[in-house]
């Protein structure tokens, strides 16, 4: 899969990541209709490693194995680096869909490390005309305070508040006004005692991964699982399961609850914006 030049040997990286993505040198699918997913993150809030708001998101490293990737945490910098159109937000068991929802972002061709370093002001709702596509199994428990599956909307990104800040949450929920202190907008990737603005914090304790949908101003605050740190306001609850986020250049349909995921889909897409 490495291409050279005919006169030096000269190695050219950008080829053979574009054909590592599954894409031409112009960046679209290669194949007759066919495009394809790949797994940029997989969330796993009970395997010992907490991806809050400042671990992993802004930072151009791979985190996890390819052997676990649909298991524990993991992030792909290969990926997570190159320019995307579509995400799908995944919540599975042992690598089966139990439910998605695709979304199409509002700007283009830009890669997740570039959105998520985008802290400064933050705040941003990244996708527009809400899911393209959401399936939910009929035999999923646990749908009503999901930090995804129970809240309307588009997506939004490094939604930072007073000394908070939340990765990804959904436009239909709780969205804390700018300098509310209230720990109450609650999503995947979360902290309570951080700088939102540059992603940093000195205060481990106050870091948590998946946090349910929930009034927790003045109460204990449910998080999914036990990777968060040793705040008193933490109450460890049940998990719901992995949530992976997968990313694509030209596909906008996901595989339907009941399928096995993996690192790689190929897919049909059902729309085609231009």
């Amino acid at each position: 899969a490495v291409v050279s030049t005919q006169s030096t040997g000269e190695m050219r990286p950008v080829f053979v990541l574009l054909f590592m993505l599954g894409l031409g040198r112009d960046g679209q699918a290669v194949g007759d209709q066919v495009a394809r997913w790949y797994l940029a993150m997989n969330l796993n809030p009970a395997d010992g490693h907490i991806m809050d708001y400042t671990t992993g998101w802004s930072e151009d490293k791979f985190i996890g194995t390819y052997s676990k990737a649909l298991s524990n945490d993991y992030l792909n910098r290969v990926v997570w680096n190159y320019p995307v159109n579509y995400i799908a937000l995944v919540r599975h068991w042992k690598g089966v869909v139990e439910a998605v929802k695709v979304f199409r972002f509002r700007e283009g061709s830009r890669s997740l490390l570039s959105r998520f370093q985008d802290m400064n002001p933050g705040r941003e709702v990244v996708t527009e005309g809400g899911p393209l596509e959401e399936h939910i199994s009929i035999s999923a428990q646990n749908l009503d305070d999901d930090p995804i599956f129970s809240v309307d909307g588009d997506l939004a990104f490094n939604w930072g508040y007073s000394n908070n800040g939340v990765r990804i949450v959904l436009t239909g929920g709780h969205l804390s006004r700018l300098m509310d202190n209230d720990d109450n907008t609650h999503g995947l990737g979360n902290h309570f005692a951080c700088n939102p603005l540059t992603g940093n914090t000195t205060h481990k304790e106050w870091a948590h991964e998946i946090s349910n949908i929930q009034n927790s101003g003045k109460n204990p605050t449910v998080v999914q699982g036990t990777d968060h740190g040793s705040g008193n306001k933490y109450i460890s609850g049940p998990v719901y399961g992995n949530y992976a986020i997968f990313v694509s250049q030209t596909a906008n349909t996901f595989l339907k609850p009941g399928n096995k995921l993996d690192i790689e889909i190929s897919i049909t897409p059902a729309y085609q914006f231009f």
